[in-house]
């Protein structure tokens, strides 16, 4: 049988309204293990469909040697109403209660095929993904996003593709979920493809490639080997940048000096004509001569001026794609041993037992960590805590003023442009300032003014981030569910940085622990079988030099 392969001939992409996405990408994918990274809104996800078939592209072609299984980073309910679907068996399913009932129809029987034992497959899997408890009718709408996402990885490997390509497949997995997912994958017999910003994941790839406006850019080893090798392309092109600047200013004053040095000479041989008192038609022709070299050279400086600058703009675009993104932290403002969240035995709303009632202080400069498997309660806290959700019972103390951001970015209105939603949060501020933070978060003119429903997964994270955060007044508490989901790795280290600035009190759940372990958080808070447990960070020890 031929090694399942896919190659990229020339493929470009034009939007509907004429902006090229991306354009004449080649390369060719086999079963080595591969990562996909590039900035939010580079066009991964629509070359992963293309690559699957579900796209077709401007120009170009794709050519794939076996079946190609694509798993959207958004999974709809409406499209997938149940794990059987999710898990893509349910017409399997229905032939063979159908056969099973007594249908003798041929139909049903095609359906089937070989796949009489489908019941007993699905439970395997399920329970191999900790989904053991799920039955096939259970509707997705009750799941939590960790248990759709595992659920249609179930799907994936039911299918028996002969390539998979998985886009994001670790957002909202806890991290149960995760290690099944790398089980799954080390497993994987056939092609696999990743669109991926979780680091912990990338480093399990033997290749990893990066889309940019230069096309894709290959590099033939794990996460930290692209970091190690980015990081030296992007000093080595801002070098390049600086020494072409140089040239071009070292030109320029070279040019300068020759003109000067021409028009001192066409004046000496006018006065040296005059004071030899020459005739009128031999000084004429000597004008004519002295136009006409001084045309040549002004021409050949523009020539030249013009060369600098091409090779200084040619440079600024290999670095161009690397504008360095910045998020600007709220502004704490209480004082450090203040209480600004209480809950006294409060009972959360549409949560098991064990994590159903929780106690809690949270004081102005705590920075905690909220942690645990899917569907334990940690999305309910923060919405309590921001006041979109009642307890069952129990006291709760919140503060006034809450930054709150949820891990689906619901906050943004999906027909209105991000400018015009962060102006809603901000009337007092001039648009060229909202204008100027929004670009600091990689999100451009062309971008702002869009409905926030055609930005990427990682744009409307940004937005959402810059409207959250961009209050006027400063918030008592930040509230964060997930952020780190679908920001490109750029903007997750940014991310980093302004939340390791941030001096107010601070809850973020995340299930990425490399993004935790760089908060500089001061304590955890993880829901378990025994119930809600806060603990302070555990730091490491400096290195010994």
């Amino acid at each position: 049988m031929t090694s399942p392969s896919l190659t990229l001939e020339s493929v470009s992409l034009v939007l509907p309204d004429g902006r090229p996405l991306f354009s004449d990408i080649t390369a060719q994918f086999d079963q080595q293990p591969t990562g996909l990274v590039g900035r939010n809104g580079v066009g991964k996800s629509a070359l992963a469909q293309i690559m699957a078939g579900h796209l077709p592209p401007s120009a170009g072609r794709c050519l794939r040697q076996g079946s190609v299984h694509y798993l959207p980073q958004r999974i709809s309910p409406q499209q997938y109403p149940t794990v059987a679907a999710l898990a893509g068996v349910q017409s399997v399913l229905a032939a063979l209660d159908r056969i099973e009932a007594g249908s003798a129809d041929p139909a049903d029987f095609e359906v089937v095929g070989e796949r009489w034992n489908i019941r007993q497959q699905l439970a395997d899997e399920l329970d191999r993904h900790d989904l053991g408890l799920l039955p096939p009718d259970r509707p997705t709408s009750s799941l939590s996003g960790g248990e759709i996402m595992r659920a249609a990885l179930v799907g994936a490997t039911l299918r028996g593709a002969d390539m998979l390509i998985l886009d994001e497949p670790t957002n909202h997995l806890d991290a149960p979920g995760r290690h099944a997912l790398l089980e799954q994958l080390h497993r994987w017999p056939g092609a696999l493809l990743v669109i991926s910003h979780d680091r912990a994941l990338l480093q399990q790839m033997s290749r990893i490639v990066e889309l940019s406006g230069h096309g894709l850019r290959n590099y033939a080893g794990n996460h930290d080997f692209y970091e190690q090798c980015s990081r030296q392309e992007r000093e080595q092109a801002r070098q390049q940048l600086d020494q072409r600047k140089l040239e071009r200013r070292r030109g320029e004053q070279a040019l300068r000096e020759q003109r000067e040095q021409q028009q001192r000479r066409q004046a000496h041989n006018r006065q040296q004509g005059r004071d030899a008192n020459q005739a009128k038609i031999l000084l004429g022709r000597q004008k004519e001569r002295s136009e006409s070299t001084g045309g040549k050279l002004q021409a050949h400086q523009a020539a030249t001026r013009e060369a600098l600058s091409q090779r200084v703009r040619e440079a600024a675009r290999e670095v161009e794609d690397e504008m360095p993104i910045a998020m600007l932290p709220p502004q704490g403002h209480s004082p450090a041993t203040r209480r600004v969240a209480e809950l006294r035995d409060v009972e959360l709303p549409f949560v098991a037992a064990a994590t159903r009632r929780i106690g809690l202080t949270v004081t102005s400069r705590q920075r905690i960590g909220v942690t645990g498997p899917n569907g334990c309660g940690k999305s309910t806290l923060l919405k309590l805590l921001a006041g979109r959700t009642a307890p069952l019972s129990g006291q709760l103390h919140r503060p006034d003023t809450v930054a709150w951001l949820d891990q689906h970015a619901s906050l943004l209105a999906p027909r209105l442009g991000v400018l015009e939603q962060l102006q809603a949060a901000n009337p007092a501020t001039d648009e060229t300032s909202l204008r100027t933070r929004l670009a600091l978060l990689g999100l451009d003119a062309s971008r702002i003014m869009l409905p926030s429903a055609l930005l990427s997964g990682g744009e409307r994270m940004k937005a959402a981030l810059a409207c959250a955060l961009g209050i006027e007044q400063p918030a008592s508490l930040l509230l964060l569910d997930e952020p780190g989901n679908h920001l490109d790795l750029t903007s997750l280290h940014a991310l980093e940085s302004m939340l390791r600035q941030y001096r107010g009190a601070l809850l973020v759940v995340s299930h990425d622990e490399v993004f935790l372990d760089r908060l500089a958080l001061t304590h955890r808070l993880h829901a378990g079988t025994e119930g809600w447990r806060l603990q302070p960070e555990q730091r490491m020890p400096p290195a010994q030099a």
